[in-house]
């Protein structure tokens, strides 16, 4: 794969109306990012569990470097015994 695009999202009002959205709104989400006039970006490293201090920093900086504008701990990533 080498593009994609988005060419229609739907999502149903019944949905929406579930999600309360960010506790401070998105316009101080951007002006946090500095990121404005486009979808912000952003992912979860994985795998959540196994990777080390420096190779859990290395995903992250490659991630942002790559044009992502966040990332996101997974809820385990401090590799808890199940």
């Amino acid at each position: 794969l080498r593009a994609l695009r988005l060419e229609d999202l739907r999502i149903p009002p019944a949905y929406i109306k579930t999600f309360q959205g960010p506790p401070h709104g998105i316009q101080v989400e951007r002006d946090k990012l500095n990121k404005y006039g486009r979808p912000l970006l952003g992912c979860t490293i994985k795998p959540k569990l196994g990777l080390s201090a420096k190779n859990y920093g290395r995903a992250v900086y490659e991630c942002l470097r790559g044009g992502l504008d966040f990332t996101k701990d997974d809820e385990n990533v401090n590799s808890q015994p199940f």
